[in-house]
């Protein structure tokens, strides 16, 4: 006679086995979808940060830390260069890098963040293309093309500016312009800018 009470515990054993084996496997597809979702959030900005005023070198690398803390990952730098004003006579020269970051802000969270970080800084907006402590622009962001009263993206002047394509051309040549639908070396190739910029010996 087959007694029905040892039938009943291993049923039962098997029975809350299988659940936990289900719930798992759910929790394991819950999981991964998540982690699909981050990589999905996951935009790359790249970012221009200049500087003419005070120590240069110490504001582009405190530039850097405020944007790691608040922005993004860095994930790629240029060599640092310096170079004389675009435009404007009477001016220092500057230092200019061009930062790669992974970030899950949107654009305009992204412009509000660096405008916050110039301000802390110690940067004074007193006059367009006027000398600064720290200056830091969006170049690309993804490959989105934005234009509003607030935010021009790519920079609306980067293809014309040696200082803005030489550094970017150290960490990104084959990115291509979304509006004008030519890679970074092409651009640089192009570019009429005879402003001198030359690599910057840290």
């Amino acid at each position: 006679m087959v007694d029905n009470t040892f039938l009943k515990k291993d049923f039962i054993v098997i029975f809350f086995e299988l659940i936990k084996i289900i719930n798992f496997r759910e929790a394991s597809y819950t999981f991964l979808l998540y982690l699909r979702t981050l990589k999905i959030n996951m935009n790359i900005v790249f970012l221009q940060l200049g500087s003419n005023l005070g120590n240069r070198e110490s504001l582009l690398q405190d530039a850097i830390t405020e944007i790691e803390n608040r922005v993004g990952r860095v994930i790629e730098k240029s060599k640092v260069y310096e170079s004389t004003p675009w435009r404007v006579e009477g001016q220092e020269n500057y230092l200019n890098q061009i930062l790669k970051v992974k970030t899950e802000l949107l654009a305009d969270d992204v412009l509000v963040t660096i405008l916050d970080v110039e301000k802390e800084l110690g940067r004074v907006r007193l006059e367009k293309w006027g000398e600064r402590l720290i200056d830091i622009d969006i170049i690309f962001y993804n490959d989105a093309i934005i234009e509003t009263p607030q935010l021009c993206v790519p920079h609306k002047h980067m293809h014309e500016r040696m200082f803005v394509l030489t550094p970017l051309h150290d960490i990104a040549p084959d990115v291509v312009h979304p509006k004008y639908n030519k890679t970074v070396v092409e651009l640089l190739e192009q570019c009429r800018d005879t402003e001198l910029v030359k690599e910057y010996a840290l």
